[in-house]
């Protein structure tokens, strides 16, 4: 593939997402409901892996602030054209991992929802069902910050979503301090990376958990469970359920 051709790729494939996760309405109004739950007007909230930025947007219609994180320059683009103007939405081009500097993103050119910081990701995507024909084609060099630096620079949210094929662990290795509430991505590939997640969330402090499976927006338990609990329930999903997201809510003892 020449350079032309990947560029090519990868507009066919941007323009894919933003019709994907933006052009549907009842699954926006679903999502809107799911993060009502920890969103009210003036919240702070952070979005780890914004790609198109359809959380964003459903984010600033629940009236919260957003800072949006999205290393990728297509997808980056996107978010900085539907809301340029909005006071309340900071966008950094940038990954999130455990230390400040710079890191390598490995990019999927014809489905750059799944490019990635980690090669563990790759390798566990390699042969995988339903993963077929999946190519990281080309790496780049982007910053990355800290969950710690963020909160530094723009104060603690009331909720985080953390979206970045298998680097989740990463991400949250970077944060010192317990979260009102916050999400992370889940795959069936990598459930190893789950449990890495729970385990730091739980030295953390009190959290209980539920779980979304894919782009569901529908709770599976519609309760509160304990580490224990979620991680038994995520050792036991099917290969096909493929991916979701895992709610943590730090509880009072």
């Amino acid at each position: 593939m020449t350079a032309l051709d990947r560029r090519i790729a990868e507009l066919v494939a941007v323009a894919r997402s933003v019709v994907t996760y933006h052009g549907d309405r009842t699954k926006a109004a679903a999502m809107d409901a799911l993060y009502a739950r920890f969103l009210k007007p003036g919240d702070l909230a952070f979005d780890i892996g914004s790609h198109v930025g359809d959380r964003v947007a459903s984010f600033r219609r629940l009236g919260a602030r957003v800072v949006a994180l999205e290393p990728q320059p297509g997808p980056a683009g996107v978010i900085a054209s539907l809301f340029e103007g909005d006071i309340s939405v900071l966008l950094l081009q940038a990954a999130c991992g455990v230390t400040e500097g710079e890191l390598t993103l490995r990019v999927n050119s014809a489905n750059p929802t799944v490019s990635t910081a980690s090669a563990a990701f790759v390798a566990s995507a390699d042969g995988a069902e339903g993963w077929q024909g999946q190519v990281w084609d080309r790496e780049i060099t982007v910053p990355c910050l800290t969950l710690d630096r963020l909160i530094a620079d723009h104060g603690v949210p009331a909720f985080a979503k953390i979206d970045v094929e298998g680097f989740e662990a990463d991400v949250l290795a970077g944060l010192s301090q317990p979260l009102p509430a916050l999400s992370f991505e889940f795959t069936t590939i990598q459930k190893e990376v789950a449990f890495a997640c729970l385990d730091r969330l739980a030295a953390l402090g009190p959290y209980r958990f539920d779980v979304a499976i894919g782009e569901s927006q529908q709770m599976s338990f519609g309760r509160l469970v304990s580490r224990d609990d979620m991680a038994t329930h995520l050792a036991g999903l099917p290969h096909a359920a493929n991916s979701g997201d895992v709610y943590a809510v730090l509880v009072k003892d």
